[in-house]
Protein backbone atom coordinates (compact mmCIF):
# COMPACT_ATOMS: atom_id res chain seq x y z
CA UNK A 1 0.00 0.00 0.00
CA UNK A 2 1.40 3.35 -0.96
CA UNK A 3 1.50 6.62 1.19
CA UNK A 4 -1.55 8.34 -0.25
CA UNK A 5 -3.62 4.95 -0.32
CA UNK A 6 -2.41 4.77 3.79
CA UNK A 7 -3.47 8.35 4.42
CA UNK A 8 -7.04 7.90 3.22
CA UNK A 9 -7.41 4.95 5.70
CA UNK A 10 -6.06 5.97 8.19
CA UNK A 11 -8.08 9.47 7.73
CA UNK A 12 -11.55 6.61 7.97
CA UNK A 13 -9.80 5.48 10.90
CA UNK A 14 -9.54 8.75 12.38
CA UNK A 15 -13.34 9.84 11.83
CA UNK A 16 -14.16 6.69 13.11
CA UNK A 17 -11.93 7.31 16.55
CA UNK A 18 -13.34 10.90 16.45
CA UNK A 19 -9.48 11.99 17.17
CA UNK A 20 -9.84 15.29 16.03
CA UNK A 21 -5.94 16.32 16.01
CA UNK A 22 -5.25 13.26 13.53
CA UNK A 23 -8.06 13.73 11.39
CA UNK A 24 -7.37 17.38 10.69
CA UNK A 25 -3.06 16.29 10.49
CA UNK A 26 -3.86 13.64 8.07
CA UNK A 27 -6.62 15.66 5.85
CA UNK A 28 -4.19 18.56 5.78
CA UNK A 29 -1.68 15.82 4.25
CA UNK A 30 -4.01 14.37 1.79
CA UNK A 31 -5.12 17.63 0.58
CA UNK A 32 -1.15 18.10 -0.28
CA UNK A 33 -1.01 14.47 -2.31
CA UNK A 34 -4.18 16.01 -4.32
CA UNK A 35 -2.38 19.05 -5.10
CA UNK A 36 0.71 17.13 -5.90
CA UNK A 37 -0.94 14.44 -8.51
CA UNK A 38 -3.21 16.98 -10.11
CA UNK A 39 -0.26 19.30 -10.71
CA UNK A 40 0.80 20.23 -13.83
CA UNK A 41 3.22 17.06 -15.59
CA UNK A 42 2.00 15.53 -12.63
CA UNK A 43 0.03 12.93 -15.08
CA UNK A 44 -1.93 11.73 -11.92
CA UNK A 45 0.87 9.93 -9.97
CA UNK A 46 2.47 10.25 -6.89
CA UNK A 47 5.29 8.69 -5.99
CA UNK A 48 6.16 7.52 -2.16
CA UNK A 49 9.46 9.64 -2.47
CA UNK A 50 7.86 12.88 -3.60
CA UNK A 51 4.93 11.99 -0.58
CA UNK A 52 7.74 12.04 1.60
CA UNK A 53 8.76 14.91 0.58
CA UNK A 54 5.59 16.79 0.91
CA UNK A 55 4.94 15.69 4.50
CA UNK A 56 8.83 16.24 5.46
CA UNK A 57 8.20 20.38 4.38
CA UNK A 58 4.41 20.22 6.02
CA UNK A 59 5.96 19.09 8.99
CA UNK A 60 9.25 21.95 8.98
CA UNK A 61 5.84 24.24 8.23
CA UNK A 62 3.87 23.52 11.21
CA UNK A 63 7.21 23.12 13.94
CA UNK A 64 7.77 26.83 12.02
CA UNK A 65 4.33 27.48 12.70
CA UNK A 66 4.10 26.56 16.26
CA UNK A 67 7.78 28.51 17.02
CA UNK A 68 6.15 31.14 16.09
CA UNK A 69 2.91 30.78 18.21
CA UNK A 70 5.34 30.68 20.98
CA UNK A 71 6.68 33.57 20.39
CA UNK A 72 3.50 35.72 20.65
CA UNK A 73 2.24 33.64 24.02
CA UNK A 74 -0.28 31.33 22.03
CA UNK A 75 0.92 28.24 23.55
CA UNK A 76 -2.57 26.10 22.58
CA UNK A 77 -2.05 26.92 18.72
CA UNK A 78 1.56 26.06 19.19
CA UNK A 79 0.34 23.02 20.82
CA UNK A 80 -1.80 22.26 18.27
CA UNK A 81 0.83 22.88 15.89
CA UNK A 82 2.82 20.36 17.18
CA UNK A 83 0.97 17.19 17.63
CA UNK A 84 -0.07 17.62 13.84
CA UNK A 85 3.63 17.43 13.25
CA UNK A 86 4.12 14.40 14.95
CA UNK A 87 1.32 12.98 13.37
CA UNK A 88 2.12 13.50 10.30
CA UNK A 89 5.96 12.65 11.34
CA UNK A 90 4.99 8.98 12.09
CA UNK A 91 4.54 8.42 8.06
CA UNK A 92 7.73 9.46 7.64
CA UNK A 93 11.40 7.26 7.94
CA UNK A 94 13.47 6.98 10.87
CA UNK A 95 15.07 9.10 11.39
CA UNK A 96 18.85 8.86 11.06
CA UNK A 97 21.11 9.08 14.62
CA UNK A 98 24.27 11.50 14.70
CA UNK A 99 26.45 8.77 14.10
CA UNK A 100 24.27 7.13 11.18
CA UNK A 101 24.64 10.63 9.70
CA UNK A 102 27.91 10.50 9.65
CA UNK A 103 28.74 7.32 8.04
CA UNK A 104 26.62 8.52 5.52
CA UNK A 105 27.99 11.59 4.64
CA UNK A 106 31.73 9.98 5.27
CA UNK A 107 30.44 7.21 2.62
CA UNK A 108 29.08 10.03 0.06
CA UNK A 109 31.88 12.43 0.61
CA UNK A 110 34.59 9.41 -0.52
CA UNK A 111 32.49 8.70 -3.05
CA UNK A 112 32.16 11.92 -4.48
CA UNK A 113 35.76 12.56 -3.85
CA UNK A 114 35.54 15.76 -2.16
CA UNK A 115 38.98 17.33 -0.81
CA UNK A 116 37.68 19.98 1.28
CA UNK A 117 34.74 23.30 1.69
CA UNK A 118 35.13 23.67 -1.93
CA UNK A 119 33.22 20.84 -2.64
CA UNK A 120 30.35 20.76 -0.40
CA UNK A 121 27.86 21.57 -3.57
CA UNK A 122 28.73 18.31 -4.85
CA UNK A 123 28.37 16.22 -1.70
CA UNK A 124 25.43 18.08 -0.56
CA UNK A 125 23.80 17.28 -4.28
CA UNK A 126 24.44 13.58 -3.45
CA UNK A 127 23.25 14.16 0.72
CA UNK A 128 19.66 15.29 -0.17
CA UNK A 129 19.22 12.73 -2.58
CA UNK A 130 19.91 9.97 -0.78
CA UNK A 131 19.20 11.28 2.62
CA UNK A 132 15.77 12.65 1.44
CA UNK A 133 13.01 12.30 4.65
CA UNK A 134 15.53 10.60 6.96
CA UNK A 135 17.46 13.72 7.87
CA UNK A 136 16.78 17.67 8.24
CA UNK A 137 18.48 19.48 5.32
CA UNK A 138 20.00 22.11 8.05
CA UNK A 139 21.48 19.55 10.28
CA UNK A 140 23.02 17.39 7.18
CA UNK A 141 24.51 21.54 6.01
CA UNK A 142 26.09 21.29 9.18
CA UNK A 143 27.75 18.41 9.39
CA UNK A 144 28.95 18.29 5.82
CA UNK A 145 30.71 21.39 6.39
CA UNK A 146 31.88 20.31 9.62
CA UNK A 147 33.14 17.01 7.97
CA UNK A 148 34.68 19.53 4.98
CA UNK A 149 36.50 21.96 7.13
CA UNK A 150 38.67 18.77 8.93
CA UNK A 151 39.31 17.17 5.55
Amino acid sequence: MNLFDQISEDIKKAMLARDKVRLEALRGVKKEFLEAKTAKGANGELSDDTAVKIMVKMVKQRKESARIYEENNRSELAQNELSEAAVIEEYLPKQLSEEELEAELRSIIAETGAAGPKDMGKVMGLATKRLAGRAEGKVVSAKVKELLSNI
